[in-house]
């Protein structure tokens, strides 16, 4: 018969073992009988304290709970990650930090604010890396789509809130009208 496993060993080989969050109510699911919400949250506290100091930390993000690297250790793994990290091009980048920025917004808006087209290219890119989604329809001809970011575009970028994006005076070379920068050319919008 094999050994009965602690909800803290459980939980914490589901959360090793899962590329994606775990949100609670999966994991006090795991067990038998499912955890309450207070006996989860000695849980996940024990394992906080268990992992302090190394290079992996057990965190909660908007999607639930994960382990993830230490900034400390992030950069010096970096060399040996084989896959390397996709390269955006400044199209996505500039389209993606005004919906971050402006949100909710249309496409127009965003053409408005960049003074070029947005291909179809740079939002399906956006979309399939989960950072942007559909939240509705603007009431007015034509109801275009309004784009807004999401919860994974938060836990990407280990943020909380929106309010926790650096000012947009910090994000330097990035194109936007107040900062008096000249937009992408079309030449370039349509090599996306």
């Amino acid at each position: 018969m094999p050994p009965t496993l602690s909800p803290e060993s459980l939980i914490e080989a589901a959360l090793l073992t899962q590329p994606e969050p775990l949100p609670e109510r999966r994991l006090r699911a795991l067990c038998e009988p499912p955890l309450s919400a207070d006996k989860l949250e000695d849980v996940l506290e024990a394992l906080q304290q268990r992992w302090q100091g190394r290079a992996l930390q057990l965190v909660r993000t908007h999607e639930g709970w994960r382990f993830q690297v230490a900034s400390a250790a992030f950069e010096r793994l970096g060399s040996l990650e084989e896959q390397r990290t996709p390269r955006y091009s400044r199209a996505v980048m500039e389209t993606l930090a005004i919906i971050a920025y402006r949100q909710p917004v249309t496409r127009g808006d965003i053409e408005a604010i960049r003074g070029v087209a947005v291909s179809q290219n740079v939002m399906q890119t956006l979309q399939e890396r989960g950072w942007i989604e559909s939240v509705g329809k603007r009431d007015t001809i034509g109801r275009p789509s309004l784009w807004a970011t999401t919860k994974t575009f938060l836990t990407d970028l280990q943020i909380d809130t929106l309010e926790s994006l650096p000012p947009l005076a910090e994000l330097g070379e990035l194109v936007l009208p107040e900062l008096g920068i000249s937009g992408t050319t079309a030449e370039e919008e349509a090599a996306e």
